[in-house]
């Protein structure tokens, strides 16, 4: 709120600023005032410096809650655990963060030196400038939170692959999560003791973005107002780039506001997936979504046990992904139920805005600044609980499991 953090005499208000803020931590990317005409140059270092903070401290958050859910707080199992798996070593809280730490700024730098080649060499930026460019827009990629320097996002360099793919790629490292890296670290090479988490990661990941770009490129390919005005070249690269996106990073490069209905529908179904646990994508997690079609081909098939990559899923996972799951339908459905009340934007347009907002994706088609006060706080609401609501859910659902010493008789209500 401070005069000096905006560009505009009088400083900024407190809804603004708060869900700037919000936006920013959360990682998400979604704005009701225009990043690059607003805030000053000191603004825009606030928002850079809650971005890092954000993600850094979800990854770390995360990952400590997950060992110490894995671990299952006793001496016995921890021990269990550890020798089982010696990927990190017990109770060395130290080591998961550093490794957080490094993991970041290795992935940050990396794409920051090509960013700012690219701008000070392609685009005649000066050197001190392609270098903010390029930092600032690495630390958003990679946290997965889509805040951009110009107006239109990234949509000036819509056929620059130079641009477009080391954000992509910044934007995946970062949904996989700390824990994968971990184990692609240490055992690269023996994919066979990669742990049952980091295969359906990566498995699901993989699957999800050559989906999503064949989609969006096979039903974007001949609209004129996104895909249709490029070359071939142009648009197999803007394709992939938006089936990347909805991992929750929240970048454009064509007007989200002019794609079709089912384009937009196929981006909330990836939104609403995210990315992977333990990362800084958002959504209800790669993992939850493929659990969820295990179930469903277990009971198919009439299988006994759900079964994944030579293991068994117990039931307390799988009743764990469904609340997860079905939270997040209910928390998207009520918001939009009251996004809908209070503003006069079609539906279409606020389920988009409200998966955007939940799964910490940044993704719009241009009515966030439009929507009212009490909507704007709707949505602040929203992406806070999108961001730590999973998280803190499972890992209170893991730890308060207690055994029981009776069962009661089975009954069975009709189904369907």
């Amino acid at each position: 709120m401070l005069p000096l953090s905006s560009t505009g005499p009088g400083g900024t208000s407190l809804l603004t600023a708060l869900f700037t803020s919000t936006s920013a931590v959360c990682v998400t990317g979604l704005v009701v005032v225009d990043t690059s005409t607003h805030w000053s140059a000191f603004g825009e270092g606030v928002i850079l410096v809650l971005i890092q903070l954000g993600g850094l401290g979800i990854m770390t958050f995360a990952s400590l809650l997950g060992l110490l859910v894995w671990r299952r707080l006793g001496l016995r199992s921890r021990l269990t655990a550890a020798a089982e798996t010696k990927a990190v070593g017990l109770g060395d809280v130290r080591s998961v963060v550093r490794g957080v730490v490094i993991t970041s700024l290795v992935f940050e730098a990396i794409t920051a030196a090509l960013l700012a080649a690219r701008f000070a060499l392609g685009y005649d930026e000066p050197w001190d400038r392609a270098a903010y460019l390029g930092l600032f827009h690495a630390v958003s990629a990679f946290n997965n939170a889509g805040f951009a320097l110009w107006s239109d996002s990234l949509t000036p360099f819509v056929t620059d692959p130079y641009i477009c793919l080391p954000v992509a790629f910044a934007v995946i490292a970062g949904g996989l999560g700390f824990p994968v890296w971990l184990e692609l670290h240490k055992h690269v090479r023996q994919p066979r003791r990669w742990s049952m988490h980091t295969q359906m990661t990566l498995a699901a990941t993989a699957g999800l973005l050559v989906a999503g770009a064949v989609f969006v490129t096979a039903n974007e390919w001949s609209n004129p107002g996104t895909l249709g005005a490029l070359d071939p070249p142009g648009r197999l690269l803007a394709g992939f780039f938006h089936g990347v996106m909805p991992r929750t990073a929240g970048f454009n490069s064509v007007d989200y506001g002019a794609m079709r209905d089912g384009t937009l529908l196929a981006t909330e179904i990836l939104m609403f997936i995210g990315g992977g646990s333990a990362g800084t994508a958002g959504g209800i997690k790669v993992t939850t979504f493929v659990l969820l079609f295990l179930v469903i081909w277990a009971e198919v098939r009439g299988d006994r046990d759900v079964e994944a990559f030579e293991r068994r899923i117990g039931d307390r996972t799988i009743r764990q992904a469904l609340t997860i799951a079905l939270l997040g339908v209910a928390a998207v459905v009520a918001s939009t139920l009251v996004l809908l009340e209070v503003s006069e934007q079609t539906t279409e347009a606020v389920l988009f805005e409200a998966v955007s907002a939940f799964a910490t994706v940044g993704l719009s088609t241009g009515i966030t600044a439009d929507l009212p006060a009490s909507g704007q706080l709707v949505l602040t609401a929203l992406m806070f609980l999108g961001r730590l609501g999973p998280i803190t859910l499972v890992s209170a659902l893991a730890l308060r499991e207690r055994p029981t010493l009776h069962r009661l008789p089975e009954g069975r209500p009709i189904i369907g």
